[in-house]
């Protein structure tokens, strides 16, 4: 196999990571809006949310790429050049989190949105990586040279671990695990006279689930570690995952308390 494995259709000879992208983006959103739950939400909150979360997510994804290599984001910076190219999907994720948190609080909405997310990220992440395994080593998500019988020649002779592969193959593991969170998040709240829906878990799972995926496998990429041997997107998915440890364990077991003590008062 050669890379970049350019796909032919017709006379059209299109690089796999643009189609792949593409593809991603497209089919991610089309199985968001055909997945979603019915929230209530007016056209307009629902446009304003939606774009909270692109914004977030564009300037996440840019802000941690830069972070990658600080002496080298410098050097650019100081002599006028534009860092375009580039970015990552971790920042996409925290940025586009905290897009969406903020941009909800403008709106006054306080119902969780981050369930409807999961499956289509899962999809349109599992589409993306196919193109970055396709493009090869001028992808730069490739991992370190191995004796793997998992390794794959991206054209130089050598034998690098596929994390693309590594990647797709724990987020098919990791939808099937969501699936009872899946079909508990589908269920209406029966205490409500409006449409609500028990929800959260599922995307806060998803998260932690997927940013420790990422802190490991980027042991075996060869980026540069320079925050006390962690590089910038381990350094992020460990923030992550203390967020949503105590999103997940220590904010539930403070909101028991009080339930607690308010049901004795």
């Amino acid at each position: 196999m050669d890379f970049p494995v350019y796909l032919t259709i017709g006379s059209l000879r299109i690089h796999p990571h643009v189609l792949f992208e593409s593809l991603s983006y497209f089919i991610g959103f089309r199985v968001y809006l055909w997945t979603r739950r019915p929230s209530g939400m007016s056209a307009l909150m629902s446009l304003q949310i939606l774009a909270g979360t692109i914004l977030g997510a564009a300037i996440g994804a840019k802000l941690l790429f830069w972070l990658e290599d600080p002496v080298a984001t410098w050097e650019h910076l100081s002599q006028g050049q534009l860092l375009w190219g580039g970015k990552t999907i971790v920042g996409g994720l925290l940025g586009g989190l905290i897009g969406v948190e903020l941009t909800k609080r403008w709106v006054g909405w306080s119902q969780s949105t981050g369930d409807d997310f999961v499956y289509p990220l899962m999809l349109g992440l599992c589409i993306g990586r196919i193109g970055c395994f396709l493009t090869g080593l001028t992808d730069h998500t490739y991992g370190t040279p191995t004796t793997w019988i998992t390794g794959v020649d991206f054209g130089d002779g050598v034998t690098r671990h596929p994390a693309q592969l590594y990647e797709i193959f724990f987020l098919i593991i990791l939808a099937i695990v969501l699936i009872p969170l899946y079909r508990q998040s589908r269920v209406k709240s029966a205490t409500s006279t409006q449409v609500k829906y028990v929800s959260g878990r599922m995307f806060q799972w998803f998260m932690a689930g997927y940013l420790l995926f990422r802190l490991g496998i980027e042991w075996i990429k060869p980026t540069p570690h320079p925050y006390l041997g962690l590089n910038n997107i381990q350094l992020a998915c460990i923030a992550g995952v203390l967020y949503y440890a105590w999103l997940i364990y220590g904010k539930k077991k403070v909101d028991h308390q009080i339930t607690s003590s308010n049901m004795q008062a």
